[in-house]
Parts: structure tokens; C-alpha cells; sequence
């Protein structure tokens, strides 16, 4: 199966997808803009100002190209892997991982970082490419614990191998920004599969300085 394949068959029982969405991006750029617009004017704003003439396509286009890209398997990136010709078996991590996602429930930010470890069998993935991965599950509305899950059952489709630990920390500004307001939380999410189910590979990931 191709990746451009699972990402679609992966994304229909995760993500809350609407079926009957055929729009292309520009087609849903334009729904967007049309309606942010009405929202805007909802909300006493004067779309003539200058300052505000031009966000509701702004945000559009931001929408769709930007932060909510990962709802478009078309924007699955593009994912190296290589042999491991060595023979490798030790943990391989990758960590302080930059996340930037948004809350299903309110449409506001999620930002934290992540941490994702595996032990390699016949391949291994470039570096860079997990955190590429990070980056595109992360671009959709969602909650934190779903986004841990997606990163790790990819991992694991990828490399053949169930030995994979994800670990998320982040702040909700559903919980800082609103209702309760407290700006000091921090929600933890975390899958471990494989070895590192076993304490002493759990404890050796969640230690790591």
C-alpha cells in the first residue's frame, strides 16, 4: 500500500472527515473566505477597514495551505527511509519536536513539543523525516491523545516494527485562553508499544535528557 493510500484509509477512522468533501483547496478557500466573512460581520466587524478588508482570505488561505494542511492526504510528506546496514538495535530518538496543532472542540492552538523513539529492524527513517511526520499530523483540528496515536501507528507502519514510544507535551489554549484560564497546565500524552512496554526501555525514553 502506498503512503498517499494509508494515509487515506488511516485518516477515514481517525479523523472525523465530512465523506461527501470533494473541494479542491482552491474551492474550499473560497467556502472559507465567504464564510469567515460572516462571521466577521456577526461580530460587528467593518470588513471595509483597511486592517480588515483582506483577513477573511487571509485566513482562508491559511486554513487550508497552512494549519490545517494535514487534512489533505495530498500533503503527506515525503518520507526517506534506508537500510540498516549495520545492524543497528539500539533506541534511536528524535526529541524536542516542535508541535503546533489545534483543539477539535474550540478551533484554537495546541502548541508543545514531542519526542518519538523506535528500535530499528531492516530500516531506518531520516531524521528529519519525523519530525515531518509530527508536522503533518499535527496540521488539524484534533485532540492531543489522537495525534499520539496517529504518530506512533505511522511509525510503526513504516518502519515494520512495533518498538515505538511518542511522547506529547502540550498547552491548550482551550484551557488557558478560556473557561478555566489557567495558564500554567500542561497536558502529557504517551503510547508505548513493543520493548517499550518493558519499565526499563519506558523509563530509558521518558528520562532522556
Amino acid at each position: 500500500m502506498s503512503n498517499y493510500s494509508a494515509v487515506q484509509k488511516r485518516d477515514a477512522a481517525i479523523t472525523p472527515l465530512h465523506q461527501k468533501n470533494t473541494l479542491s483547496a482552491e474551492e474550499k478557500i473560497n467556502s472559507i473566505k465567504f464564510h469567515f466573512s460572516k462571521i466577521m460581520e456577526s461580530l460587528g466587524l467593518d470588513l471595509n477597514d483597511d486592517s480588515l478588508r483582506e483577513t477573511p482570505d487571509r485566513v482562508a488561505k491559511m486554513y487550508v495551505k497552512e494549519i490545517f494542511k494535514g487534512l489533505d492526504p495530498v500533503n503527506y510528506p515525503e518520507i526517506t527511509l534506508f537500510d540498516n546496514k549495520l545492524g543497528y538495535n539500539g533506541m534511536l530518538m528524535e526529541k524536542d519536536i516542535t508541535v503546533h496543532s489545534f483543539c477539535e472542540h474550540h478551533f484554537v492552538p495546541i502548541i508543545g513539543k514531542a519526542k518519538a523513539a523506535y528500535f530499528p529492524k531492516e530500516k531506518i527513517i531520516g531524521l528529519s523525516k519525523i519530525n515531518r511526520l509530527v508536522q503533518y499530523f499535527s496540521s488539524k483540528p484534533q485532540v492531543q491523545e489522537n495525534l499520539t496515536v496517529e504518530i506512533s501507528n505511522e511509525l510503526k507502519r513504516l518502519l515494520n516494527t512495533e518498538d515505538v514510544a511518542v511522547y506529547i507535551e502540550a498547552r491548550h489554549m482551550c484551557v488557558s485562553a478560556r473557561g478555566i484560564k489557567d495558564t500554567e497546565s500542561l497536558t502529557i500524552t504517551s503510547s508505548f508499544s513493543g520493548k517499550f512496554a518493558e519499565q526499563e526501555y519506558k523509563l530509558e525514553f521518558l528520562n532522556s535528557k
